[in-house]
């Protein structure tokens, strides 16, 4: 039995006991068996494992699709071993080239800097904080001199770097990679060194990079770490991993009726793998639910809607998923246009327009940017040609429209958001 002082006071597993718990929804282990070697070397030595994580602050908020490796961190913080939840505010300057068929857009630093701050509050839904070392790579990577960025890019071949999957496909199709993209898993593997790191975990778009860090590591003199791969979790619309960018994301910081009307939304034959991927519920519990859904016992409806109220019940407590799904029923049986319940309404922000305004038109995507139920003009333009967005139950598709709004008009974003237009 494993026991670590100050680290795993009234816990002790065996190593049986914590393969059993992290080896759960874990995609990849490499090398093969490393993870069981490597924790047999720490009873050995009598000391925790040193996991890390690395995030890059490219949004600011984090959503369910981040929680999967973020939970398996957790477990490892459960099992006793030091944790600490890397903060790529250098990296994101970069800009991870994973799955990318383009170079990623530059980020601001103050952009970056006010991301960081809310992903490491918002992990702390997630992990034990008392427990958790927040690092920023800016603290190492940011005092480099070039001869050091060059020392350390020496160790790696860039026919390598071109076997990846998006680079490969990049170069074939004659698409642009810009020499600053090579130096990203660079970056991430150097921090690997930093932290003298036993094990990190990533997504499997992550691999190239964390095998990176073993490359370097060995380089280095020290022992190359074990890399863990997690699935990656597909979005509300079911295909696409989850991204904000792609409008298919559940926020963990969201309000409890959009997590709730969010994830009723997604497909039945999702339901399984959100509730083994972003749950607590035990797997015996599961295997019934899937084993249910399949033979016809177990309705769709219900078990998505425990679904969601589990979720939201696990980030904002048990009477935020009641409340929210009755928020959801009050919406359901007006119909998307149709004027929502007074309680709705009463909870609906305002948007404060002049008379001047209304009388020479606001553009539509203005308005619901201004409004709050878009953030950007993009999102708006995608909410407008999606059939999205309602004034006054009607539906828009003109993103081009210029509204003179009524005082008290109502603007609808999908079936659940909504907001009021007070003219003054």
């Amino acid at each position: 039995m494993i026991t670590f002082l100050g680290i795993m006071s009234t816990n002790t597993l065996t190593i049986d006991q914590q393969l059993s718990r992290l080896s759960y929804n874990i995609e990849t282990v490499l090398p093969d068996g490393a993870l069981e070697d490597r924790l047999k070397t720490a009873e050995a030595d009598g000391r925790p494992l040193k996991i890390k994580l690395g995030v890059d602050p490219t949004a600011p908020d984090l959503h369910l699709g981040h929680t999967v490796v973020l939970r398996k961190l957790r477990d490892f913080q459960d099992c006793g071993h030091e944790v600490t939840l890397l903060i790529g505010d250098f990296t994101a300057r970069i800009g991870d080239p994973s799955g990318r068929n383009s170079q990623r857009p530059p980020l601001t630093g103050e952009d970056i800097d006010a991301n960081a701050k809310t992903y490491a509050e918002q992990a702390f839904k997630i992990l034990d904080k008392e427990k958790t070392s927040i690092r920023y790579n800016s603290e190492w990577l940011s005092d480099l001199s070039f001869e050091e960025v060059v020392r350390l890019a020496s160790r790696f071949n860039v026919a390598r770097m071109l076997e990846r999957d998006d680079f490969a496909k990049r170069y074939t199709e004659g698409r642009s990679i810009a020499v600053h993209e090579f130096l990203y898993p660079v970056m991430q593997a150097y921090d690997s060194v930093v932290l003298g790191s036993d094990v990190e975990l990533g997504g499997t778009d992550q691999t190239f990079n964390l095998l990176a860090g073993r490359q370097l590591q060995e380089a280095m003199g020290q022992e190359p770490q074990v890399c863990i791969t997690l699935p990656i979790l597909e979005g509300t619309d079911g295909v696409r991993r989850m991204g904000k960018s792609l409008g298919n994301y559940v926020g963990v910081s969201e309000s409890p009726e959009e997590m709730f009307g969010k994830t009723m939304s997604i497909p039945d034959e999702m339901m399984v793998r959100w509730y083994r991927l972003v749950t607590d519920i035990p797997t015996d519990e599961i295997d019934a639910i899937e084993a249910g859904l399949a033979d016809g016992s177990a309705h769709p409806g219900k078990q998505k809607r425990s679904l969601a109220k589990t979720i939201i019940a696990m980030y904002q407590g048990d009477d935020a998923a009641i409340a929210a799904e009755s928020h959801f029923d009050s919406l359901h049986k007006s119909g998307a246009g149709a004027v929502p319940p007074s309680d709705v309404l009463d909870k609906a922000p305002v948007l404060n327009v002049s008379q001047a305004e209304a009388d020479t038109g606001i553009g539509i995507l203005e308005l619901f940017v201004r409004s709050g139920l878009a953030a950007s003009n993009r999102e708006a333009r995608r909410l407008v040609d999606g059939g999205g967005a309602r004034i006054d139950g009607e539906q828009t598709k003109d993103p081009s429209a210029v509204i003179t709004p009524n005082d008290g008009a109502i603007l609808q974003s999908g079936k659940r958001k909504f907001a009021k237009i007070v003219v003054s």
